[in-house]
């Protein structure tokens, strides 16, 4: 009896560890991960042809009563993916989509899961969407039917979700979406890493507004603890106030470089937050401060 015992714990921790393995070898599988009760995450999953490299962003799966709330769809193609993982907890029906933003790795998947499921945006986002090819043509049908300015609340009691716009950052329509009774908040690309931002300038991102938007959000929303972001582990609210931080502290960087003559390519060198935010990388940052040399240009 012992020897079945040992040989089942043996057998047990085999299989945690080849998974663990995998899981390290491909950091970009579908997988979906446990936040709250009744709330979980689907991280992993990338692009295929033209998108192919980038791991999509998170999807946020809220089990309300009458449904299930997902927030953001990841790259096309991965809709069933996330749809299985959504079957791993819960036999409710996907009722509701907010995307966060326009993305193709945050909505490519929306026409997987049909017109019968209500899609929300915010308004600067479905304008963005409509100049998308995938929402082009006969796949118009699968534009968001229901937006808002700048708050909607849905749900009530313990489905309750609030939804808030502060002003552009990473594109000029992203959505917070906060679970009230579970005090957690979707950010998607507001909040993507530990790094300079993506700022799409085609959408409306900008650099200089984005520190002020994340100044109002610390501001406007309280009673949040837990934080999703768009491409990365879960959070903290500490997280988002010293994310606003680093944001201001780059434009301000970038300003300075601006004024001294340094270029785009020569600016990296004299802006190094890296050990003032132990655990921010920089792989962004050119990126970033050409996005805001051109915004300040006016380009």
């Amino acid at each position: 009896m012992r020897r079945v015992i040992v040989l089942t714990v043996l057998v047990v921790v085999g299989a945690l560890s080849i998974a663990i393995v995998r899981a390290q070898q491909n950091p970009a599988a579908i997988q979906i991960e446990k936040v709250k009760d009744g709330l979980y995450i689907v991280t992993g999953g990338r692009g295929t042809g033209a998108q192919a490299g980038g791991v999509a962003g998170n999807t946020t799966v809220f089990i309300a009563d009458s449904g299930v709330v997902l927030i953001d769809t990841k790259y096309p193609g991965l809709g069933k993916a996330i749809l299985d993982q959504v079957k791993s907890v819960t036999n409710k029906p996907i009722t509701t989509i907010i995307n966060t933003h326009t993305h193709g790795d945050h909505t490519g998947s929306n026409e997987f899961f049909g017109t019968s499921v209500e899609t929300i945006v915010q308004e600067n986002t479905k304008a963005n969407m409509e100049k998308m090819d995938a929402f082009k043509g006969d796949k118009a049908k699968f534009l968001p039917k229901r937006t808002y300015k700048d708050r909607m609340s849905i749900g009530r009691g313990k489905d309750q979700i609030d939804l808030y716009y502060f002003g552009p950052g990473h594109t000029n329509g992203d959505t917070f979406v906060v679970f009230t009774a579970l005090r957690t908040m979707h950010m998607g690309d507001m909040f993507p890493w530990k790094d300079a931002p993506f700022l799409d300038r085609s959408n409306g991102g900008t650099g200089v507004e984005l520190p002020k938007t994340l100044e109002r959000l610390l501001k406007g929303v309280k009673n949040v603890d837990t934080i999703i972001g768009g491409h990365q582990p879960v959070q903290q609210w500490k997280d988002v106030e010293e994310y606003q931080r680093f944001n201001a502290d780059l434009l301000t960087a970038a300003q300075a470089a601006m004024k001294a003559g340094k270029s785009v390519d020569e600016a990296p060198a004299s802006i190094n937050l890296t050990s003032k935010y132990p655990g921010y990388e920089s792989m962004r940052v050119k990126a970033a401060i050409q996005a805001i040399y051109d915004e300040l240009n006016k380009k």
